[in-house]
């Protein structure tokens, strides 16, 4: 009897797919690889260039064109069709990644991340739309299963390997190694992306003011990034008003019904911010728990990570050969256990219990798993052909956002309530946030 499997795997990695599916794997993971190394470089790239009041702008600079990248090629990919982003994005790319790894001074690494950032939105638009264009339904769940375990591989290896060669060499070349693997995502990809059409019909609808929100957003994130690095004083007044600025860009950015997370694609939107803001923000806060109330090292606080990593990358596998499963329900089971992960972290920050931190975020990682890609493949089934791109600018806006949201939001929580009360408090709040998802799921259902 023939199963669903061997023809997915065919779709995949047949002759006629082959070469774009491990094309957009390679693009997805190179930025992946080029977000993980930079973290682990900037201590001395600061050190080299600048100084510690500097710290922070390069990964500022990097968001904030990020969230304008994303904007304009979910617009653009309505209207033109995703060839030009995934041809252009990654030569900008590699042009960001020669800039910074020949910098001669901050300003101009700033230049080579904004350049960055700005391709790393386009690509991920691009590669959504790509993916809507050349792949079937039943093969979608398999190629985000793809796309996730893209991000795993780096998120093991590629701080040791960036610590490594900065060590070794030269933080210069943690940029300058990734520029010939631009070259073979760019060629792999070419054949699929040179025969794409502009989208028939009629062109997609007016959105004014997209690109001043698409500004604005930039602007706020900015400055909530900044803020939340020291939010006390003036820095406090300032991450709450980026928050209310972003608040009001986001209504522009977003399809209407998102903040009310109506049926269909709003909900999906809202999921996604639900999710990433739960998920990515505990992740950025458990290994301060872990060091400042249990006295662990940064390298154990960073073990319950990775087994986050791998409960995610086993999860999505997971989803990918099943895409007979509604998508809704698996959404569904994905928050109950980023819910469940999340709530064994409390008492974590009460000082209790540590090792359960290991369990939590397993479990909330294999959440991720399964809500993460369910969310990827209903953007696409909630999308006409002249939607798909703003869509799917709208879903990568909202993890961003998110994660820049709650991180800072954090923060404050941080500066204005001794660490044992803002931990706990934080952590709670997040599990609210994967409850509130949990209950918006069937609202995600196809028609």
């Amino acid at each position: 009897m023939t199963t669903t499997e061997p023809s997915v795997r065919e779709e995949l990695f047949g002759a006629s797919h082959r070469a774009v599916t491990v094309g957009i794997v390679l693009l997805i993971s190179l930025i992946a690889f080029e977000a993980m190394g930079v973290g682990t470089a900037m201590p001395a790239l600061a050190a080299d260039l600048g100084s510690v009041e500097t710290y922070a702008w390069p990964f500022v600079a990097f968001i904030a064109s990020t969230v304008v990248g994303t904007v304009l090629a979910g617009r653009w990919c309505d209207a033109r069709g995703p060839r030009l982003p995934l041809l252009v994005g990654p030569v900008v790319f590699g042009a960001g990644l020669l800039l910074a790894g020949l910098s001669p001074t901050m300003s101009v690494l700033l230049a080579g991340r904004v350049l960055q950032g700005f391709a790393s939105g386009v690509q991920g638009v691009g590669v959504y739309v790509l993916i809507a264009a050349v792949y079937t339904r039943a093969a979608r769940p398999a190629v985000f299963a793809l796309l996730s375990a893209s991000w795993v591989l780096p998120s093991l290896v590629g701080p040791p390997v960036a610590g490594f060669v900065t060590d070794r060499f030269s933080w210069h070349w943690v940029f300058l190694g990734l520029v010939p693997l631009v070259v073979v995502a760019v060629v792999l990809v070419l054949p699929a992306v040179a025969g794409l059409r502009a989208p028939d019909g009629e062109p997609p609808a007016a959105r004014p003011g997209l690109v001043p929100a698409a500004l604005t957003a930039a602007a706020a994130v900015s400055a909530l990034t900044w803020a939340a690095e020291d939010p006390r004083g003036g820095r406090l007044a300032v991450v709450v008003g980026a928050v209310l600025l972003l608040g009001l860009a986001l209504v522009r950015v977003f399809p209407a019904g998102t903040p009310r997370a109506t049926p269909g694609i709003g909900a999906v939107v809202a999921g996604r911010w639900l999710v990433s803001g739960a998920f990515f923000t505990a992740n950025a806060y458990l290994p301060l728990v872990l060091t400042t109330t249990h006295g662990w090292s940064i390298t154990a606080a960073g073990s319950p990570l990775v087994v986050g990593s791998l409960g995610w990358s086993a999860a999505s596998a997971w989803q990918g050969r099943r895409p007979d499963l509604p998508r809704a329900l698996l959404l569904r089971a994905g928050f109950a256990l980023v819910a469940a992960g999340l709530a064994l972290l409390v008492p974590v920050t009460l000082g209790l219990v540590p090792w359960l931190a290991f369990l939590g975020l397993a479990l909330s990682g294999a959440g991720m798993g399964l809500a993460y890609s369910s969310l990827s493949f209903l953007v696409l089934s909630h999308s006409e052909q002249q939607e798909v791109g703003f869509h799917s600018s709208s879903v990568q806006l909202a993890d961003q956002m998110s994660q820049a949201v709650f991180v800072g939001l954090g923060g404050a929580l941080l500066a204005v309530l001794v660490p044992t009360v803002a931990l706990p408090v934080l952590v709670t709040g997040l599990v609210g946030l994967a409850v509130l998802g949990l209950g918006i799921s069937p609202r995600t259902r196809e028609a």
